[in-house]
């Protein structure tokens, strides 16, 4: 029987770090220069609003300096939030719990290797960098909302190479597929090839079982790119054109937590949760988590979204109904 092949398989050249294998080099990940990425891309994007006024208020003009440090302050709120959201929600061992100094510890704690700050959490992140820009604009003086609608423009541009950095790490991969774009992990959990299940899976994704191969690493959803495309481009793309038809300050921002959530709630479906949290609320306890079998089972990350979701509803119908009680409405440019 021939088979064609219905599947890309994930390329060996591509490595966590950038310079594999060189001394001093080879501690430099692809993962942290997307986040210089994301970040140089916020900057500009936000510069550009700036230069279209839409940081003025009347009484000042935003300068460059402003921006730069708006961000900076941002980002380290931003990636305390993210490690610590991730170490304490996500990491089942209790390890964090016990010795928290290890949070920010960039090292294995076995091999002692430099491993930089593995784990990150968008959610942790979302929070932390709300603060940071919150503390910001207290401490500047400067109206929270109408910054805080400008960024949340820029964001979701920055937020794409977040997801193609996890792309390019081989992980939060999806869950298992017979799409012709369905991609083999290499680090994706095996399955045994006496089952029939896959058996059939392979055989509808065109893959050849080798005789005697114990395991079948299956083919699976790059949810990274789904959430690189999606919760990044096009929801930028909505927020850009939207940016110059906002009728109060704190639309933009409801607008992007709202969209957020509903799309990353969306693809939750394709992606695979972690394997030590399972589903959080569950139809079928005893579900398998590497493909879906009922909508009604939620993941860490759909529960935190339905959250989003209703915290922007709620933000959007708050300061809507603040700037109409203050006669603040704007007029759409």
């Amino acid at each position: 029987m021939s088979f064609l092949p219905l599947y890309v398989t994930y390329p060996s050249w591509i490595h966590p770090e950038i310079f594999p294998g060189i001394p001093i080099l080879g501690l430099l990940r692809w993962y942290g220069l997307m986040y210089i990425c994301a970040f140089v891309t916020a900057f500009f994007i936000l510069r550009r609003e700036m230069q279209e006024g839409a940081l003025n208020d009347g009484t000042y003009t935003a300068t460059e300096d402003d921006i730069f440090s708006f961000i900076a302050c941002g980002i380290i709120f931003l990636l305390v939030g993210a490690r610590i959201f991730s170490t304490l929600v996500y990491d089942t061992s209790g390890l964090y719990r016990q010795k928290p100094w290890l949070i920010f510890w960039p090292f294995d704690t076995i091999t002692h290797q430099f491993t930089g700050l593995a784990g990150m959490s968008y959610h942790g992140g979302f929070i932390g960098g709300l603060c940071g820009m919150f503390f910001w604009c207290w401490r500047h003086k400067r109206p929270c909302f109408k910054w805080i609608d400008a960024m949340g423009v820029a964001i979701p541009a920055g937020y794409t190479f977040g997801r193609i950095g996890n792309f390019l790490n081989g992980e939060l991969y999806g869950r298992i597929t017979t799409m012709p774009w369905g991609m083999v992990f290499p680090g994706a959990e095996r399955f045994s090839s006496s089952l029939d299940w896959v058996k059939r899976f392979a055989a509808q994704a065109g893959m050849a079982v080798q005789s005697g191969a114990p395991l079948v690493n299956l083919p699976r959803h790059p949810s990274q790119l789904y959430e690189a495309f999606f919760e990044g481009f096009v929801l930028w793309l909505i927020l850009w054109l939207l940016r110059k038809h906002k009728r109060w300050d704190g639309e933009l921002s409801s607008v992007y937590i709202v969209g957020y959530g509903v799309v990353r709630f969306i693809i939750e479906y394709f992606r695979e949760p972690d394997a030590d949290i399972g589903y959080r609320i569950a139809k079928d306890t005893n579900a398998p988590i590497y493909i879906n079998t009922s909508l009604f089972n939620f993941s860490t990350g759909q529960v935190l979204c339905f959250g989003m979701i209703l915290a922007g509803t709620a933000l959007y119908a708050g300061t809507w109904i603040y700037a109409k009680k203050k006669n603040k409405l704007l007029s759409p440019k």
